[in-house]
């Protein structure tokens, strides 16, 4: 959905090398070859790739920390390579290794950077919302990788920017750290902010964001809704989006070798816990019960779910290691 403001951030046709690289005799690499993206206000757009798939050096260069080598970027009308301090006051950024000094402590580390800039986010609100306080007296070099996240996140927000950027979000939280930031995240997002993240787990693209770019070997090769991502089809007789996996808990030892399709996979992945896993149709999932209340089985759990964006992203990226 198109937001009636012009977008964030547009890129097109991004290039970007690097080198030259002994390893290729001198010359250049290429790491980004041709990704075009539309980042909207008010929506959280994720980039998913493997490492070195290009998704943190497009955002670099959409910031401005890289020179492109082509294509076009425009960050809220602006051009990150040749714009000045006034686009950067604008701009949030949160990089995954929090990019902090090791001997500053946070409460004043964040008054120093909101002191930087003209409307800042009240620094006691930031603390509050992101719990900084239980570790305010605690040097950068000693906090937990949890609590770095949490303080980097602070300072990205320190200048109420209409855009921001987060490298991994969530690396290193707990789960209750995760559940703040990510409301935190919702609430800056249905404020008209805009947020581009990138990230290699599925579950935070999944829950978070409106739109999703999938990157691999420096190009885009898939994008729409975390839906549309999900109803995704390689060729048309694959499983694709009719795939799901039904998981119960039941005796060890069971055969069901005959009662479904040949094309479902039925594995029990350790004793009592079985997975059928393929294009699922009622008449698989009645002859399942069929086979279940035949024999007296009632399972002491059960549920079906469908693919998810990490089985999307494995389909269209591959899945070997690389």
């Amino acid at each position: 959905m198109r937001s009636p403001e012009s977008p964030a951030l547009t890129i097109q046709g991004l290039i970007k090398d690097v080198g030259p690289v002994p390893s290729l005799d001198g010359k250049m690499l290429r790491v980004v070859s041709d990704v075009s993206l539309v980042a909207e206000r008010g929506q959280v757009t994720a980039l998913l790739g493997a490492n070195g798939a290009g998704k943190t050096t497009t955002i670099e260069c959409a910031q401005g920390m890289q020179k492109r080598t082509g294509g076009t970027i425009s960050l809220l009308g602006q051009d990150p390579d040749t714009a000045g301090a006034e686009l950067r006051s604008r701009v949030g950024v949160m990089l995954q290794d929090g990019g902090l000094p090791p001997s500053a402590r946070p409460i004043p580390l964040l008054h120093h950077i909101a002191g930087m800039y003209r409307d800042p986010w009240p620094v006691e609100d930031l603390v509050a919302r992101l719990g900084i306080d239980s570790f305010s007296r605690t040097g950068v070099r000693r906090l937990s990788g949890g609590q770095k996240q949490r303080l980097a996140l602070a300072a990205a927000l320190a200048g109420r920017p209409e855009v921001l950027f987060l490298d991994e979000p969530s690396a290193g939280l707990d789960p209750q750290s995760r559940q703040l930031v990510f409301d935190l995240i919702g609430e800056l997002r249905d404020g008209g902010m805009a947020i581009i993240l990138t990230t290699h787990l599925m579950d935070d693209a999944q829950r978070l964001a409106d739109y999703v770019y999938i990157i691999d070997n420096g190009r885009n090769v898939a994008e729409g809704t975390v839906a549309q991502l999900l109803r995704h089809e390689l060729t048309p007789d694959a499983p694709g989006g009719n795939v799901r996996t039904l998981l119960f808990e039941a005796e060890p030892g069971l055969d069901l070798t005959g009662v479904l399709p040949a094309a479902v996979d039925v594995r029990e992945t350790r004793a009592g816990s079985y997975s059928v896993s393929g294009a699922l149709t009622p008449a698989d999932l009645a002859a399942v019960t069929a086979w279940w209340a035949a024999r007296g089985i009632m399972p002491a759990s059960m549920s079906l779910a469908a693919r998810s964006l990490e089985d999307v992203f494995l389909d269209i990226s591959g899945r070997e290691t690389r």
